[in-house]
Formats: structure tokens, sequence, C-alpha cells
């Protein structure tokens, strides 16, 4: 990655853009900010503001690290979820293959910070966006980048935008998961036929398969397990056929983070090709995890032996009503936490300093901007209480939060976090 394109980050000023962020920082570079280690809770932070704490973001960095490593697989961990190339960086530290991402946008940030290979997990037929990618292709050669095909209308729209481009683009041919599923080709008949169309082009290059095991309908470990296996015999019957002639490895991908036990299992599985496979697993809420979705979905929840991820985000806002012993309300609402999967959850209160459980407070909806909140009995709440929020989905937490603190246990604020959506 590029060191002079993150120094830039750490030149940034602060302002009014980023939410949260002390207002007699106002000028300061965010490096400057950083280095004066201001304490969250005392060093003039407004709520809401959202953390992200330093020593659990560390620990599922090196889980996931592990894991790959373990298991045998490559990792390109789904960027998507944070858009924050600081945390690239330190994924591709931590073993990093490259970086998964969905759109060309998000691969356009990769490459403002020098990421060298993406895996960019959707069928691109958009023009310009192609021609910039072959343009990135041919200036640099050490840039790789996969993509998907999943039509032959798919292919020939790729083939055109291409045309007269000095490097091809990898591709893989995008399995569904079943009738029903999101994108990708239904049949392995079709598979091959897009395969084929790859083959007429001169602007496209077959390297492998892939698809989202988290997108089989009505899920189960045997119906995820009978997919993977369909993926691996698709990648194995175009190798018998040649299909991967041009190519210098075999891709073989999948592995959402609800799943990436079964993709595991199954990878191992895979038999001795014609040539190198390059077993690519692409999870990325793992870097923060959550408090709801994820936390009842992740596969350690299967093999616990293997580890456990920890809840890295926090969000906190300040009570500021409380109209009935039964009812409060939170300045922090839908601009601030996510809430597409699950409403947040009250984990903790600071009053005066002192931190304790948030027992009896529950999040019941949210408007704009609070949270309503339900009281039972024995709740301790008073107006100016700070409130913890524990949030589920990663991926729609990060991208309301232009700038988020990182957090050691005691509140010191070591670092803030940029995102890019």
């Amino acid at each position: 990655m590029s060191t002079e394109s993150l120094e830039r980050l750490a030149a940034e000023r602060v302002d009014h853009r980023f939410k949260g962020l002390p207002p007699d920082a106002d000028g300061l570079t965010v490096g400057e900010l950083a280095a004066q280690r201001r304490n969250l809770f005392t060093g003039g932070f407004a709520t809401p503001v959202l953390a992200l704490s330093a020593e659990r973001l560390e620990h599922n960095l090196r889980l996931m690290e592990t894991y790959a490593e373990r298991h045998g697989l490559a990792f390109a961990p789904h960027g998507k979820t944070s858009m924050a190339p600081q945390l690239f960086r330190r994924q591709i530290e931590r073993g990093a293959w490259g970086i998964t991402l969905a759109v060309p946008h998000q691969v356009r940030v990769a490459r403002a910070f020098g990421i060298q290979r993406v895996f960019l997990a959707n069928e691109v037929v958009d023009a310009p966006a192609l021609r910039w990618i072959s343009a990135q292709l041919d200036a640099d050669p050490d840039f790789r980048l996969v993509c998907y095909v999943d039509s032959v209308r798919g292919v020939e729209l790729m083939d055109a935008a291409l045309a007269g481009a000095s490097r091809p683009v990898d591709v893989v041919v995008e399995l569904a998961a079943g009738e029903g599923a999101r994108t990708g080709v239904r049949t392995e008949e079709e598979c091959a036929a897009v395969a084929d169309a790859v083959a007429r082009t001169r602007t496209l290059r077959l390297v492998g398969v892939a698809g989202y095991e988290g997108e089989v309908p009505q899920a189960t470990p045997e119906r995820v397990h009978a997919w993977l296996r369909r993926l691996v015999a698709l990648a194995v019957g175009f190798d018998k056929a040649g299909r991967f002639g041009q190519a210098d490895e075999i891709v073989v991908s999948a592995g959402g983070s609800a799943w990436f036990d079964a993709v595991a299992d199954v990878f191992a599985e895979i038999p001795e090709l014609s040539r190198p496979v390059l077993k690519l697993l692409r999870s990325g809420a793992y870097v923060s995890h959550d408090d709801g979705h994820y936390r009842r979905l992740t596969p350690f929840n299967r093999v616990p032996e293997e580890g456990a991820l920890e809840p890295a985000f926090r969000l906190w806002a300040q009570v500021v009503s409380r109209p009935s012993a039964e009812q409060a309300f939170v300045n922090a609402g839908k601009r601030d936490a996510a809430h597409d999967l699950d409403l947040p959850v009250a984990q903790v209160i600071r009053r005066d300093g002192t931190e304790r459980p948030a027992t009896g407070v529950t999040v019941t909806a949210l408007s704009d901007q609070h949270a309503w909140l339900r009281t039972g009995p024995g709740a301790d709440l008073e107006v100016g209480d700070w409130v913890g929020l524990g949030l589920s989905h990663p991926c729609t937490s990060f991208d309301k939060w232009q700038l988020i603190p990182l957090a050691q246990a005691d509140g010191t604020v070591v670092d803030y976090i940029r995102t890019f959506f």
C-alpha cells in the first residue's frame, strides 16, 4: 500500500464534516489530534460518537489471519464492510492476499491507496469503469484484478468496452447459490456457455470460479456444503476441459462471514489440478464483528475451539429526555446507528466516570436522531447519562461515520479511522 496516501489522511483537517469529534479540535490535523491521545469520555467528544475498540480490532485481525493460515486459505477480506484504507493496510499486514470489493468506485478508492490485488465480486458491464480498470492494468504491471462474469451478454459488453486493451482482465465464472438466489449463473451448462464466451475474447482471461454461499436458499450446513461442492466440481470440470489454458493459477473463491467454516471444510477437499489453486476466502464483517446479526451467525459458534470474534463497535449516546419512569430518549438514531438487521442494544451506562451494565434498559425504536428506550422498574437512568449501544451489521455501521475514533479500553483515543463511502 501507499504510505504517502495514508500519510495524507493524517494531514486532513478536523472540522464540521466529522460527527462526534471535539469542537475545540477544529483546525487540527487528524494526526495532531491523534497525538493528543484524548480520552473519549473526558476529552471533549460530543455525543453521539461511534468508537472502535483498539484491542478488539487487533484481536479480530489476528484471529482471522490465524484461521486462514490454519486451513490453507488465501484471504481477501471484503473491503465494502469498512471502506477504510487504514484497515485495508492492517488486513494486508495480517497476511491478506488482497482486498475484495463490490463496485468499481470501491476499486478506485483502493487504488488511490495503492492496493495491488483486488477481487471484484461482481460482473462489471459499465464501459467507463471497464476502461478505467484496463488503464490501471496497463499502467501497473504489478496490479492484479479478478472479477465475476455471470452471463454471455455480460461477457460481450465487457469485451466491447475493453477493445484495444493490452492486458486481459482476469475473470471467474460466478455460480449462483441456487434458484431464487442473487446473482450468478444458475446451471453448470450455462456456466460452460459463459466460459466459452470468455474464450472467444482477447480481452478477458478465465482464471477460476466463485460464488457466495451466504445466498444459499434456506441455508443449513448440509445445503451450504452441497453448494460448495458444486462450486469445486465446476472448477474441476473446467480444468479437465482445458478451460483455464491461459491462467497461471486457478482461483476458487467463496466465503462470507456466516459460513467460512464450511468453505474451509470443502476447500480442503479440492483435488490436485493442472496448476496451483488459489483458495480465496472473502469474509469481511469479522473486522469489527457485531452485537447482533453476526454474533448469532458466526461460524465460531459452531467451532468454538478455533476462537471467538469480539464486537469492536460501541455507539455512545446521551440521555436527553426522561419523560416517565418507563421511557427515556438518547440523542442517536437512524442517522448514527445501523438498523437494517437489528436495533441497537443498550449495554452500559456511564455517569460521573463510572460505568455499569444497562440493566432494565431496552431500545424499542429509532427515529432519525433519537433512540427510544424502555426502562424497567430497576433502571437507574438520568438525563445526561451516557449510554453505550452495541450495534448489529458492521456494513451499515461504518458507512454512517467518516472518521471513527479508535479507542483503548480506558477511553484513550489512539487513532481515527477514515472511511470512503
